[in-house]
C-alpha cells in the first residue's frame, strides 16, 4: 500500500505563486511515476493531469501550465513538489497527488486533494 498526503494549497492572487507538496510513504518500490492532477469546480469538470515525473526524472506538463508550473523531487523517496507561478483564476481547482504503478494512475494511489483558489 502507498499513502500520499498533499499540502500547500490555499488562496493566491492572480500572478502569485503557491507550492504544493506530496509526501509519499509505504510500498513505493512499485511506483514508476508521480503526477499532479486537478479538478476544477463544476459538475462537468473531470480530473486532468497537470504534470508528472517518472522515477528516472522525466517530466511532462499540460499545455495550460507549461512555463508556469514546475514539478520536482530529489529522489523516489522524497516529496514531490509542484511549484506554481504566474497563477491564473483558471488554475482554481482541487489538486491531487497520484502515484502510478503498472496499472496506471486510475488504479493507482491518490491523495485526498488540496484546494487551490486564485482570485482575480
Amino acid at each position: 500500500q502507498v499513502h500520499l498526503l498533499e499540502s500547500g494549497g490555499g488562496l493566491a492572487q492572480a500572478g502569485g505563486s503557491l507550492r504544493l507538496s506530496c509526501t509519499v510513504s509505504g510500498s513505493i518500490g512499485s511506483i514508476n511515476a508521480m503526477g499532479w492532477f486537478r479538478q476544477a469546480p463544476g459538475p462537468d469538470k473531470k480530473r486532468v493531469l497537470v504534470s508528472s515525473i517518472t522515477s528516472s526524472g522525466l517530466t511532462n506538463y499540460a499545455d495550460s501550465v507549461k512555463g508556469r508550473f514546475t514539478i520536482a523531487r530529489d529522489n523516489v523517496k522524497s516529496p514531490v513538489y509542484l511549484q506554481m507561478n504566474s497563477l491564473k483564476p483558471d488554475d482554481t481547482a482541487v489538486y491531487y497527488c497520484a502515484a502510478r504503478d503498472w496499472r496506471g494512475y486510475d488504479d493507482g494511489y491518490w491523495g485526498q486533494g488540496t484546494q487551490v483558489t486564485v482570485s482575480s
